[in-house]
């Protein structure tokens, strides 16, 4: 192909443009005889911060503009049963990529939790819809790479805002890609043709967690004077109790959005979060008693 003429016009405007958004996206550093500045910005671990505000208003509109009326209809419409039968029949769907990820770890009771309620709740529970599996003591857990990368020590990196996706990290961007290629629904879609069913299920999954959350965002909002800031700060703490334990997501969104724990200036506050026991290869982590908390800094 010719790269004279329109094309090459084309590649050169894309590519300055891409230079410019990440030279224009990125934070100055602050003075480094102020102690005070250098921790705060080290802290943060956001060098990207201009682009990242950039995205997060992009995201926060099309959230406001799309998904959260469609997330208001989606919880009127449907009764509490439907909509539970929804997230089962999600939660269900992961169950391989949790498997393996629960494999990589080497918790090999967890492993088994995780097989055993995709045998049980696919068959009894009807494709997923209903999670019989509760109520023989397997919990739901999630597992992500990312998740495993964390276990192992690796870094996260700098903070991203990605667009239409939110906020990750460069560690969490490797591991949802490795997510994706082990997930079989993955392989179904390209074989068969028919990678719209990922496509669904990313948009039910998406419309699910946004009306469940309905309030809670709401009040995250509105009690915090730099939502960015904020919304930063608790996508960390989400991450790293997942990270040490593997707890359900719900459980740690719940606990570090009740309103008493949201920082009125953005920033990380002194916080009563869940306190999970330090999650190491090999090993299964031990339990906790349900509703089990402690302060942490």
């Amino acid at each position: 192909m010719n790269f004279d003429g329109k094309y090459g016009r084309v590649l050169l405007a894309a590519g300055s443009l891409a230079a410019a958004v990440l030279i224009s996206g990125c934070a100055s550093k602050p003075d480094p005889n102020d102690e005070a500045a250098v921790e705060a910005y080290n802290e943060a671990n956001d060098p990207l911060e201009p682009m990242n505000r950039y995205f997060f208003e992009i995201n926060h509109l099309l959230d406001e503009t799309i998904l959260k009326p469609f997330a208001g209809y989606y919880h009127t419409a449907l009764p509490q049963f439907a909509q539970d039968g929804i997230r089962n029949a999600l939660r269900n769907l992961h169950s391989p990529t949790i498997l393996a990820n629960d494999m990589f770890q080497g918790s090999l009771g967890r492993a088994g939790d995780t097989a055993g309620r995709f045998l049980i709740n696919s068959t009894i529970g009807i494709g997923g819809l209903i999670d019989v599996a509760d109520s023989f003591g397997m919990k739901y857990h999630d597992e992500d790479f990312g998740q495993t990368l964390g276990v192992y020590k690796v870094g996260e990196g700098p903070y991203l805002m990605l667009p239409v996706l939110g906020p990750s990290n460069p560690r969490d961007v490797t591991g949802r890609i490795v997510d994706y290629a082990l997930d079989p629904l993955t392989w179904v879609g390209y074989i068969y043709n028919v990678g719209w069913i990922n496509t669904v299920r990313g948009g039910l999954e998406g419309l699910d967690t946004r009306a469940r959350n309905m309030q809670a965002i709401e009040e995250l909002q509105k009690g915090s004077v730099d939502f960015y800031a904020t919304i930063r700060s608790l996508y960390r703490q989400h991450r790293n109790d997942a990270i040490r334990n593997g707890e359900d997501p719900d459980e740690v969104i719940g606990s570090i959005t009740n309103e008493d724990n949201i920082p009125a200036d953005g920033t990380a506050a002194a916080t009563v979060v869940l306190q999970p026991t330090a999650k190491v290869p090999g090993t299964d982590p031990a339990p906790t008693a349900p509703g089990q908390v402690s302060e942490a800094n």
